[in-house]
């Protein structure tokens, strides 16, 4: 852990400030960049044991408080935190104040004010190179000021410090912004609130503004029962809004005591709505954000290789934890899952030399294996690696390994390696050189004695991520935890795309995984662009499926509406883009492999980090008082890692800078929008059933179309193609209207039903979703977005809102409608269509209300003449061998005006089809979705 300590002294009392000492990004000055290992295990060590000490956030021994406010706004996923305060100095000596906020790793501080007897200081970011030259000429004069940033678990600490005359009034202000990251299926903010004393105006607001909606929030009772009470929450479809405000009785430990109780994070989570897996695309002020964490998908098998360091520093907590999690763990994998344990310390030992099944059998016998192990001798981390990837190699070449599973190693270490190959930047291009494209590695490091930045720059090259764990009472659940984040992977080689010409400057694009509960997000400009819409195409692979979906916005839509919020963010997409931006360049600038492209990458981060007012690692944020006469400055500290390696070949190399914001190297420049894969245009005479339900058969032949009603009842399942030879059955399930209209009760098509048996592969259309089924993988989509999914030979069409085309093996198509009515509507509901192509390739065993018209019955049709009603002629029907009364009508076919449908002339047959079909009606009722018809 680094601290970048500035000491704020002498701001009105100048005289003080000549005796201190400040560090800079945790260098101490004078002191070399070649640190030897002891001094920084020495280091991390002073660190660690710093973290314990006692936070407040208001310091000062003769003060008053007279307020702490904290305030919110979180819109779209992202959050603006304001922490303002007003304290005077009530002791009758000078003193030093001090305005402590813990802030969470991930934000970027973006302003600093503060208020001292009628001098203002307001912050600036600046290039920390010029910040610094700044703030040195103030020093000279004895005119500094300083802020102080710490570690602690998942905080960091601001710290300012002023030491001021009796009786005055300061008042200080902080914003920070930070990407809500969803994990385990939720968005969480917290807010460390320790003020260490009674406020009389305390308060904390969080507003919550998320366009789609939002499905959950809730505030845990982290700061305890006695304010369990005391947090209000309010929430509309879109909006959230949560405030603890408690008074000063409130606030005490007991009814007499002048101490707060108020000591701990406060907590908000929640989670938004997703109407359909294509994702969310937003657009807002020139920039986009496509926000993409789709669910209802079977998880990919996994094949882990567990790395654990049982090296002597292991003993005792650490290895007590770690026993204890991955017993959790063991117990998580499936039979299609395969792993083994690797775990070392001066030597190696694999408890299975090859990845074997999650079998219980094999589990049990891991879990004996796990416990019997006891920590001793140093830490060969090179070899450990590299034996994990070996057994992964080995698995791929004997073909163990599905083709679509996920393979990954997860490192668990606490130190640095001592035996073996040392020096970590040899090490991390060892595994660099032996991991396979389709491997990820995840490290976990434990405790403070890790380097940290090690183990962060080895995962990160090889499609990973790193975690630090640390080293007290609840290790095994952090373990759990993370193991939790990663063990559900739902798609692989996910790619966000949109249409040439239409945006620029994009996020990263393309991903390796995409784990159930989490959510990717890509943000980018929009191009100036005659057309108010947007679109966006994501391709991703998923347990047997390849999908493309399709998603689209109005590029004006949500600003009109965040003009209305009273408390959203409204430059939510400006500040995203460039957040996320910042830290992609960031890890980027860790891997570039020469200092030129280093250099070039800093430049870059350096003027986002300026324009958007971000302090980084590479800027500082400048504070000076209206005349420049008085100066604070504020760096961004490194995480407490030292930084081992000295670059090494990235896993995507950085293209030449032509302009300021080049698209990163990991953005495909030409991005056209991908064809549908599975829709094809239907003929244009077809067969058809339509409404409740009346059936439209066209017979090619006789250049005919024949009309007949199916009168069944609600919850029946009709067969319409049944197919022994090919496995292909189609079936529909009525369902009735709200209610008797005219004494009857209409049906109609809810669910429509396509099985093809040789793949074991149903789907089931409803009004609601499409959902698919293989036996082993269950997969849901809405019809809230366009997909094009293939799996097999089995292609799925999904246009938005309207039908989807299922076409098996090139060679049968079948078209669902989707039909929506008025929700309120007092008789309707929704319901489906179906059209099938009559060029269908069945086999000569089909059957069916629709299959058995493939091989076209003779039918004549004469004696025409007026009927009952003068518009609708009758007319005598001779089919196989009946001779039918039929009336002259017209249904609708809505494949080109969905709402008021186009007309098909028919001869209708009445009684539900008699004479026309083989048989009754009734012979064509089978008993679930996927059954073939008996034969009649």
């Amino acid at each position: 852990m680094r601290r970048l300590l500035l000491l704020l002294l002498g701001l009105l009392v100048s005289h003080q400030s000549h005796g201190f000492e400040f560090i800079i990004d945790g260098e101490w000055e004078g002191e070399t960049s070649g640190l030897q290992d002891h001094r920084e295990r020495h280091r991390r060590a002073i660190l660690t044991s710093e973290e314990q000490e006692d936070f407040e956030a208001i310091r000062g021994d003769d003060i008053t408080v007279k307020s702490y406010k904290v305030e919110s706004r979180i819109t779209s996923r992202f959050a603006h935190t304001t922490v303002r305060s007003s304290v005077v100095n009530s002791g009758s000596k000078a003193q030093s104040i001090g305005f402590n906020v813990q802030i969470p790793k991930r934000a970027f501080i973006t302003n600093f004010t503060m208020n001292v007897n009628g001098i203002t200081f307001v912050g600036s970011v600046k290039e920390k190179t010029v910040a610094r030259n700044l703030y040195a000429q103030a020093r000279a004069r004895g005119k500094a000021a300083g802020i102080v940033r710490a570690n602690s678990q998942d905080m960091e600490t601001f710290k300012t410090e002023v030491h001021v005359p009796p009786g005055s009034n300061i008042e200080f202000e902080l914003h920070y912004q930070e990407m809500m990251h969803r994990k385990l299926g939720f968005y969480e903010h917290s807010l460390h609130l320790q003020p260490g004393r009674l406020v009389p105006q305390f308060q904390v607001d969080v507003y919550i503004y998320e366009p789609k909606g939002i499905t959950m929030v809730e505030t845990p009772n982290t700061l305890g029962e006695q304010f369990a009470e005391l947090i209000r929450l309010t929430s509309s479809k879109d909006k959230a809004h949560i405030v603890f405000k408690p008074n000063l009785q409130q606030q005490r430990k007991c009814e007499n005591c002048t101490d707060s109780a108020i000591d701990g994070a406060f907590t908000v989570k929640y989670d938004v709505e997703r109407d359909s897996n294509a994702g969310e695309l937003q657009v807002s002020d020139g920039h986009f954000v496509q926000f993409f964490a789709p669910s209802n998908l079977s998880p990919l098998p996994k094949n882990i290789v567990f790395v654990i360091d049982v090296s002597g520093s292991m003993w005792g907590v650490k290895m007590k934890q770690t026993v204890e999690a991955m017993q959790a763990i063991l117990d998580d994998l499936t039979i299609d899952d395969h792993f083994s344990i690797i775990d070392f310390n001066h030597n190696v030992r694999c408890w299975s030399e090859e990845l074997v099944a999650g079998s219980s059998i094999q589990v049990t016998d891991a879990k004996r294996y796990i416990q019997s192990i006891k920590p001793n001798g140093g830490t060969n981390i090179n070899e450990a690696l590299m034996r994990a990837v070996q057994m992964l190699v080995k698995a791929s070449n004997q073909g163990l390994i599905d083709p679509r599973s996920v393979s990954m190693i997860i490192l668990v270490s606490d130190g640095d390696p001592t035996v073996g190959e040392i020096k970590l930047s040899t090490i991390q291009k060892n595994v660099k050189r032996v991991m396979r494209e389709e491997f990820s590695l995840f490290s976990l490091g434990i405790g403070f004695d890790v380097d940290y930045d090690f183990l962060e720059r080895i995962a990160m090259e090889n499609r990973g991520m790193a975690q630090r764990i640390y080293a007290n009472h609840d290790a095994a659940e952090q373990l759990r935890r993370f193991y939790s984040q990663v063990s559900a992977p739902l798609l692989r080689r996910i790619t966000v795309q949109f249409p040439e010409d239409s945006v620029s400057d994009i996020t990263q694009n393309r991903f390796d995984k995409y784990f159930s509960g989490s959510e990717l997000v890509v943000a980018g400009k929009v191009l100036p662009s005659d057309s108010n819409t947007l679109t966006s195409f994501t391709t991703a692979s998923a347990a047997r499926l390849d999908l493309t979906l399709e998603t689209e916005t109005d590029t004006m839509e949500l600003d009109t509406e965040l003009a209305k919020q009273q408390h959203s963010f409204t430059g939510f997409a400006r500040q995203l883009w460039a957040y996320i931006t910042v830290n992609q360049l960031i890890a980027e600038r860790s891997l570039a492999p020469t200092a030129a492209k280093k250099r070039k990458i800093t430049q870059r981060i350096l003027t986002l980090a300026v324009e958007h007012q971000f302090v980084t690692p590479l800027t500082a944020l400048l504070v000076e008082s209206e005349e420049a006469k008085e100066r604070l400055l504020a760096d961004s500290p490194k995480d407490p890692k030292h930084g081992c390696c000295s670059g090494g070949s990235s896993s995507a190399p950085l293209a030449p800078v032509r302009v300021l914001y080049q698209p990163p190297p990991w953005v495909q420049m030409t991005t056209p929008a991908p064809p549908s894969q599975a829709e094809g245009a239907l003929p244009e005479h077809i067969t058809i059933v339509e409404n409740d339900p009346h059936f439209i058969v066209h017979l090619p032949r006789s250049n005919m179309d024949v009309c007949f009603n199916i009168d069944s009842e609600p919850g029946h399942i009709l067969n319409l193609v049944s197919d022994r030879e090919t496995g292909v059955v189609v079936n529909a399930q009525l369902v009735s209207s709200k209610r008797v209209l005219g004494n009857k009760l209409n049906t109609y098509f809810g669910t429509i039903s396509v099985y093809y048996q040789p793949d074991g592969l149903s789907l089931a259309v409803s009004t609601h979703s499409i959902a698919m089924t293989d036996g082993t993988h269950n997969h849901s989509f809405t019809w809230g977005a366009t997909a094009d999914i293939t799996q097999d030979g089995v292609k799925i069409a999904i246009v938005k809102d309207s039908h989807v085309t299922i076409t098996i093996n090139d060679s049968i198509r079948v078209m669902v409608m989707l039909h929506r009515v008025w929700k309120k509507h007092p008789v309707n509901v929704d319901f489906l269509g179906i059209y099938i192509p009559n060029d269908n390739k069945y086999s000569s065993l089909v059957h069916g209300l629709i299959g058995q018209f493939s091989m076209e019955p003779e039918v004549s049709v004469y004696d025409i003449h007026e009927g009952a009603d003068p518009l609708k002629k009758e007319a005598t029907m001779e089919v196989k061998g009946n001779r039918l009364v039929v009336t002259r009508g017209w249904q609708k076919d809505y494949r080109r005006d969905k709402k008021r449908g186009s007309d098909v002339y028919c001869w209708f047959i009445h009684n539900s089809g008699k004479g026309f079909i083989d048989g009754r009606y009734t012979d064509y009722i089978v008993p679930d979705l996927n059954s073939f018809l008996p034969t009649l």
